[in-house]
């Protein structure tokens, strides 16, 4: 796979859309076309998709970085309906692409679907020269709080946590109460030591439920900020049955999509604390209903991100904007390797509101285009015991 192929483009007709000479002037009365659909791997599998107009002004978004030669791929397949459109008709588009073929979402689609939703609500809010959070109604807070490595510098005090033993982590059937016990002495000893800060617990959906019980029960006096992914999502009456069994919130989200997935998850009481993620979700456009959904159960949501600057950019619009946000996951992270200009600093644990029109960050196109290349795989992971298959 040669970088070129890792950097994929289409085009408008060139006679199609002539590039204005005064794109610097353009507003929200000009109309303006989607001319070109880029879309960029990088080593790392991050995957990138950027959307050029005749105004000149373009928009970025991120797709989820698993399948990511596929993201890649079908993002230039949207182009053959959104080449010569209005890219400000965000909530349009979005209905279009999903609607407009036979398979509604899933998971490779609605990931491809999330970038190219975050790239045009990138361009409309440069269009008006505002935040995407403006456009979304104003924001109801000011400023938000973040959660990744604790720092007393920055003020961050919340992180998460993989649960784990001194080999391996407990993912059997049924592991013994010897295994328990050895996972939760590792987390009461870093409850001791990190007093003052929220610590979530990560269950990664990849322990077993019987397992997963005898861990839920065992953590429960060490006061865990959340439980996450206590069951695979695809099993909602198993997740939402070891819910009723403890007080402690249960948090999930990562690998459920559109506002149909997550409707069973908030009737049948499985999670309190949702955690779409904007690069697979559906994008601005479908987080902020999910926030809609998911407040009228009282429940939160704090957006997954294991992506880039603009999985951030884009999560922060929707923490700006919906009153149910409560954390930001990686808020942390800096980006210096692929921003033109860095991020607010944190202070005292939160992030200042992006300020900057569209998503509110510059990608620097060079620093990306050295990271194109081919994309780090997912590997399938065996129990050292066995040989066995073991879950992510």
């Amino acid at each position: 796979m040669t970088r070129r192929s890792l950097f994929q483009t289409l085009f408008a007709p060139a006679a199609m859309h002539a590039l204005r000479t005064d794109a610097a002037a353009v507003g929200p009365k000009d109309k303006i076309k989607v001319t070109r659909i880029e879309s960029f791997v990088l080593r790392n599998s991050w995957v990138f998709v950027k959307i050029s107009t005749d105004a000149g002004v373009t928009g970025w978004g991120e797709m989820l970085k698993d399948d990511a030669k596929a993201c890649a791929a079908g993002a230039l397949e949207v182009g053959h309906y959104l080449v010569g459109q209005d890219p400000t008709r965000v909530v349009h588009h979005w209905q279009a692409i999903h609607r407009g073929a036979f398979y509604r979402g899933g998971p490779v689609k609605t990931a491809i679907q999330s970038g190219i939703d975050q790239a045009l609500w990138d361009i409309t809010g440069k269009v008006f020269g505002v935040p995407v959070w403006r456009l979304l109604g104003g924001n109801t807070r000011d400023r938000v709080r973040v959660y990744g490595r604790p720092d007393p510098a920055s003020g961050v005090n919340a992180m998460k946590v993989m649960l784990s033993g001194t080999k391996r982590n407990p993912f059997k059937y049924n592991e013994g109460e010897m295994f328990v016990g050895e996972v939760v002495e590792r987390f009461k000893a870093l409850r001791e030591k990190m007093k003052g800060v929220d610590i979530g617990v990560e269950f990664h959906g990849a322990i077993q439920p019987a397992t997963a019980m005898r861990l839920i029960k065992a953590l429960e006096p060490y006061n865990p900020w959340f439980y996450e992914e206590i069951a695979q999502a695809l099993n909602v009456d198993v997740m939402a049955e070891m819910a009723r069994k403890t007080h402690i919130p249960i948090a999930t989200g990562e690998r459920i999509f559109t506002k149909w997935g997550f409707r069973e998850i908030l009737e049948k009481r499985a999670a309190h604390i949702l955690q779409p993620d904007v690069c697979y979700a559906g994008g601005i456009t479908e987080l902020r209903v999910i926030a809609g959904m998911a407040e009228t159960y009282y429940s939160p949501i704090a957006p997954h991100n294991p992506q880039g600057p603009c999985s951030l950019a884009a999560s922060l619009q929707i923490a700006a904007a919906v009153p149910n946000f409560l954390i930001q996951e990686r808020g942390d992270n800096e980006y210096s390797d692929l921003l033109a200009k860095p991020l607010p600093p944190i202070s005292g644990g939160h992030r200042p509101l992006l300020t900057e029109p569209g998503l509110g960050i510059t990608i620097d196109e060079n620093k990306l285009m050295a990271q194109v290349g081919e994309p780090k795989p997912y590997l399938t992971r065996f129990d050292s015991d066995d040989g066995s298959v073991v879950d992510w």
